[in-house]
């Protein structure tokens, strides 16, 4: 079996495999997000990036923790680290709708998947290790801040008689 700090280094890494993806939406950002209507308090663009990366480390050692404690993949394991990986994909996912497909309002419906797959996650951590538990908060109070701003987004933006 390899070292601890090899399955450590692989949780904490895994949740940033989709930011490698990220300069795929450089143009959309600067070109049609930049154009959008936001509320004064939308954080600046250079914010996003530390933002997400303090965010996955994080979680992704949390989902460590919630490994180690609980044995491996065991079917203990199945539904806390089940749950982090649905609310993963499911924050992967929203990226392409928002920048992508420009699909604002769908976006929006999309991370309130996100929020409610998050919590379940943070409650099941708390069960099993109250620190993996503690290190999803920050991430729940950005999401917090992103779905208002994304909803903002979307109504100060919607096409004439939507």
């Amino acid at each position: 079996m390899p070292p601890t700090w090899v399955h450590a280094f692989g949780f904490t890494v895994l949740p940033h495999t989709a930011s490698a993806f990220s300069w795929s939406y450089r143009e959309e950002i600067t070109g049609w997000y930049a154009g959008l209507k936001k509320p004064s308090w939308c954080p600046p663009d250079w914010v996003f990036g530390p933002t997400w990366f303090t965010l996955y480390t994080s979680m992704g050692y949390g989902s460590y923790l919630v490994w180690k404690e609980l044995g491996g993949f065991t079917e203990e394991a199945l539904v806390p680290l089940g749950l982090y990986g649905a609310q993963l994909l499911l924050n992967w996912v929203w990226t392409p709708i928002f920048f992508k497909a420009h699909r604002v309002g769908w976006a929006f419906v999309e991370l309130l998947c996100v929020y409610g797959a998050a919590a379940a996650t943070t409650v099941t951590w708390h069960r099993v290790n109250t620190t993996a538990a503690y290190l999803m908060l920050p991430y729940m109070a950005w999401l917090t801040l992103a779905a208002a701003l994304n909803y903002r987004i979307w109504r100060d933006n919607k096409p004439k008689g939507e």
